[in-house]
């Protein structure tokens, strides 16, 4: 079936038609660089990451820009309490998050703006606005004029005539109408600011986002994402501000992720946990991971306690509109999970002298997929390739492509298993054929997902003098076992166990690996 994208602005799903195919422009929202990256931060780069890979696959030609608001209310505010400038404390955080995306393998953005680096195209926007009636000034700060966009509201479905300034309003005795947002803002000691026609200031929020995507992706695109969070006002505004300079449509497809938040949290709500979309996203803003609600989990502190490819396995184990319930404990079980792939990835090794990682897999979809030499066994492994791409047309329904990996994975085990190729069979060219040709399709389809790119990093206490004295141990318990002495062999099964050091004997020998982490 063609890709079917949901679109939060009509709140179905659509055909994904580009603006200007083979084009596709994306943008999502990225962070305000106030405080070190939390786990919900990685969410959205990680899933329009796989996106744009989607896409790519598909054959399009794909530009992902992800901003960097590097001066906002918060970022300001973060900075006096440290007693530290603006800049310094926007750089700091910033390349936290840069080193955050690439242990994540986020690896696909083209462009990463920041707001300060674009205060010209700002200012002439909101110069555009003025020109056009759709804003007014008032004390050196610009409001844009909700009365004067009659779409306001059509994202959030929320009618403007009953908003009132409130917990996502920022009041102002200056607005005409409550609902009316800040374009640009009077400067305050000590604040960053910069010349205009209505002097010194800096822009607001909202204005920021419309000129970066802008410039970088054309007065119209395709794909705007950004947690639902953002649904309303800072999407809903984007919306007004930009249509109305332009006078065209602003994005195609509105793509929302769900919200992060605390699993102990979301089981007290029962059944409410499972609720999507905007329609709940009180309910989701309510639960969220944020600074405010003391509820954060460091991104640079969790990697401490689990891979980062156990964070992104677990980001995309969750279809991305729906809400994702964060434990340490969730994460470690996918990490046990992916252990299954790592010990595969040693199997293919043994089966075929040749690494997993070094395999090159089709770049397109259209790449054309024999079932020779086996057909019954790689008519299987088609088959879940054929799912996996039925589940990524299905509005990138991640979670269920992970499931075909698993599925994939089995089925390559099994085959291993069947013919014995760690045993007598390994001797047999044609099955061997058959095993590499369907281990390519695995790789293939979780480099779609980001995954498996390179070897784990092993751990720090694997060292090359480590493996080697594992290595003479093993030699010399084979040998007790050669000479039928089971009992010395069972004690240096016993003792290595105690150092976490897993034996397990199989066809064409014993290998070794480290426990799994409880």
């Amino acid at each position: 079936m063609a890709l079917q994208v949901y679109n939060t602005l009509t709140r179905r799903k659509e055909t994904f038609e580009p603006v200007n195919p083979p084009k596709v422009g994306i943008y999502c929202c990225g962070p305000t660089v106030y405080m070190p990256s939390h786990v919900g931060h990685m969410v959205g780069p990680v899933i329009f990451d796989v996106i744009k890979r989607y896409l790519q696959y598909l054959g399009y030609d794909v530009t992902l820009v992800i901003n960097i608001t590097d001066v906002e209310d918060k970022l300001i505010r973060a900075a006096a309490e440290r007693g530290i400038a603006v800049k310094e404390l926007a750089e700091e955080i910033t390349e936290d998050y840069l080193e955050n995306l690439r242990k994540l393998h986020v690896d696909t953005i083209d462009f990463m703006p920041r707001a300060t680096e674009n205060i010209d195209a700002i200012i002439k926007l909101v110069q555009g606005l003025i020109e056009r009636g759709y804003a007014y000034q008032a004390n050196g700060d610009v409001y844009f004029d909700v009365t004067r966009f009659p779409q306001y509201g059509k994202l959030s479905h929320r009618d403007p005539a009953a908003l009132e300034a409130g917990a996502r309003i920022e009041p102002s005795p200056l607005k005409r109408h409550p609902a009316d947002f800040a374009l640009w803002k009077a400067a305050k000691p000590g604040e960053p600011a910069w010349d205009s026609p209505w002097g010194k200031g800096r822009p607001g929020w909202h204005i920021e986002c419309s000129a970066m995507s802008m410039r970088y992706l054309g007065e119209t695109f395709d794909i705007h994402g950004g947690g639902l969070d953002l649904v309303f006002p800072h999407h809903e505004n984007e919306i007004a501000q930009s249509e109305a300079y332009t006078g065209k449509p602003f994005v195609k497809y509105w793509l929302h992720n769900g919200l992060l938040r605390l699993a102990e949290a979301t089981r007290k709500l029962g059944a409410r946990a499972d609720r999507e979309g905007v329609e709940y996203l009180d309910e989701q803003q309510a639960l969220k991971m944020s600074k405010s609600k003391g509820n954060i989990v460091i991104v640079s502190e969790l990697l401490k306690e689990v891979p980062a490819e156990a964070l992104r396995f677990f980001i995309l184990s969750t279809h991305y509109r729906r809400p994702i319930e964060f434990s340490l404990e969730r994460v470690k079980e996918v990490e046990r999970g992916l252990n299954s792939f790592y010990r595969f990835f040693e199997r293919y090794q043994r089966i075929t002298a040749e690494s997993f990682y070094d395999i090159q897999p089709p770049q397109r979809r259209s790449d054309e997929f024999s079932t020779e030499p086996d057909t019954e066994f790689l008519g299987e492994v088609e088959g879940l390739r054929r799912r996996f791409f039925e589940a990524m047309d299905d509005d990138f329904n991640t979670a269920a492509a992970i499931g075909v990996l698993y599925d994939l994975l089995s089925a390559l085990n099994r085959y291993a298993d069947r013919n014995r190729l760690e045993g007598e069979g390994k001797g047999n060219r044609e099955k061997v054929e058959a095993f590499k040709k369907g281990a390519c399709v695995l790789r293939e389809l979780s480099h779609v997902l980001g995954l498996f790119l390179e070897p784990p990093r092993r751990d720090a206490s694997t060292s090359e003098l480590t493996e080697k004295l594992i290595k003479i141990l093993v030699d010399l318990r084979a040998q007790a076992r050669s000479e039928k002495n089971y009992a010395l062999a069972d004690e240096i099964r016993r003792r290595l166990g105690e150092l976490g050091i897993v034996l397990e004997d199989r066809p064409g020998g014993t290998v070794w690996r480290f426990a799994e982490r409880p």
